[in-house]
């Protein structure tokens, strides 16, 4: 569930519905009693023009002739009799059928009502009255009503009224609205309707984001398109104009870094070959060795520039094999390097800048280590990826520094002093082209000693 909610379509999609339910619900209750309210009130005034009718009726006649109608009475619905006095009844003075009926007769007229809940019985008798209750859930009901004559006598109906309608009814349970299916159809078709309004919503955002990560990998991609609401083409307008003073700001910073240390190689060169000439050779020795940390400074900064480049196309490579190869050539070099393992995969890469980000991790293992364990296999952490190994066997570095020395010319006290050569470059520039493919790029200390290097590499594709 909390995965769910993690999404901000899920959200509105879930805040949207639930707003809509609320609302049918309470307005399908409200209109239902309201509906319900007016079919009551339009039973009582059928109920009460048929009293009405009779009364005004039996007022015009002779007591005689008033019995010779009452035992026609039956045929027309309801049973008529005077009586001398109102009977057991309950108090009905608030009923809103006394009312509507002392607003027809008179205010002046004694007006009670007694309801009957099973009134059946009386009509009918032995089976049929048996297949009636069983057939029908809701029997009929009777409304007795008593009513004073002009003359004061006192006229008592029994009126034989059919069930409620099934809109009218309590219902029990497991039984279901009227018009529930219609209800049921609606909230699917509002949960279409709020599922796709919450993704047009929510679309932008994802669209956003998507640019974001493909700026990371490539500075020089291709802007947002500014089209949508207002509020989208001012967010992508934005977005673009961000695009481009980085990518402004990363060119001159660039194409600084890489005008200083290529103008930097001919007076360096000159002062080399002016060296030569120097009479004192120990002093000779150690200018050349102090101009070959320069050298090294202006080759590596040069390297530091096109790292931050990300202009070299990306294509299919073959990972096992660049990895054995840079692995080979570091072993023709003299150095101690050991590889295991492989994926037979390709992944999309610039390949001449992750051969320098192999290189740089190989030689930083051998340098302050004195060899290199390394390993490929398939990332169990990030499912499609590649994840090569790099483990050294030297004396590790404090957990404080793992990200330290990933800034440009950092240089730990010990094994990053000046007499090793370290420029302070190296896991810059690994950084940055892990950075340029969206790896991911780690160190940790290895439990059995030395400092192991991680990079997640993909996404992967089996060849």
């Amino acid at each position: 569930m909390r995965n769910m909610l993690d999404s901000i379509a899920n959200r509105v999609f879930l805040i949207l519905l639930a707003g809509i339910i609320v609302a049918t619900v309470t307005t399908t209750w409200l209109a239902s009693n309201e509906r319900r309210s007016t079919l009551r009130e339009l039973r009582y005034q059928h109920v009460a023009e048929r009293v009405e009718q009779v009364v005004l009726a039996l007022d015009k006649l002779s007591p005689e002739t008033r019995q010779v109608v009452l035992q026609t009475a039956d045929n027309f619905g309801y049973e008529a009799a005077f009586v001398k006095t109102v009977g057991d009844t309950v108090d009905s003075s608030a009923s809103p059928m006394v009312e509507i009926l002392k607003s027809r007769l008179g205010e002046d007229r004694l007006v009670m009502v007694q309801r009957e809940t099973d009134c059946a019985s009386r009509r009918l008798e032995g089976i049929e009255n048996h297949t009636l209750h069983a057939s029908n859930p809701h029997p009929e009901t009777c409304r007795i009503i008593y009513v004073s004559m002009q003359d004061k006598s006192l006229l008592r109906l029994r009126l034989h009224m059919p069930g409620e309608p099934p809109m009218l009814r309590n219902h029990g349970p497991g039984e279901l609205p009227a018009g529930t299916p219609y209800i049921l159809l609606f909230l699917v078709l509002i949960a279409v309707l709020a599922y796709a309004v919450a993704k047009m919503t929510a679309r932008p955002i994802m669209q956003l984001a998507s640019a974001a990560t493909e700026l990371g990998r490539d500075i020089d991609h291709s802007p947002l398109a500014e089209a949508g609401p207002t509020e989208i083409r001012q967010a992508a307008k934005a977005f673009n104009a961000m695009q481009a003073r980085i990518r402004r700001q990363i060119q001159h910073r660039t194409h600084m870094l890489a005008a200083i240390t290529h103008d930097l190689q001919t007076p360096l060169t000159r002062l080399r070959l002016r060296l030569e000439k120097v009479a004192d050779k120990e002093l000779q020795q150690k200018l050349v060795d102090d101009l070959a940390v320069m050298q090294g400074m202006v080759r590596e900064g040069l390297d530091l520039a096109r790292s931050m480049d990300s202009s070299e196309p990306m294509q299919k490579l073959d990972i096992d094999s660049l990895l054995d190869s840079v692995c080979a050539d570091a072993a023709d070099a003299g150095q101690q390097v050991q590889l295991q393992g492989s994926t037979r995969t390709s992944i999309d890469a610039q390949p001449n800048a992750l051969r320098r980000c192999l290189i740089n991790l190989l030689d930083n293992a051998v340098k302050y280590g004195h060899s290199a364990d390394v390993s490929i296999a398939l990332d169990t952490a990030r499912p499609g990826h590649v994840l090569i190994r790099i483990r050294d066997h030297g004396p590790g570095i404090g957990k404080d520094q793992l990200e330290a020395v990933f800034e440009p010319f950092y240089r730990l006290e010990i094994s990053r002093s000046r007499d090793t050569g370290g420029t302070g470059l190296g896991l810059t520039i690994a950084r940055n082209i892990a950075e340029n493919h969206a790896a991911v790029l780690s160190l940790h200390n290895h439990p059995e000693g030395g400092l192991e290097v991680l990079l997640s590499l993909g996404p992967a594709k089996i060849s």
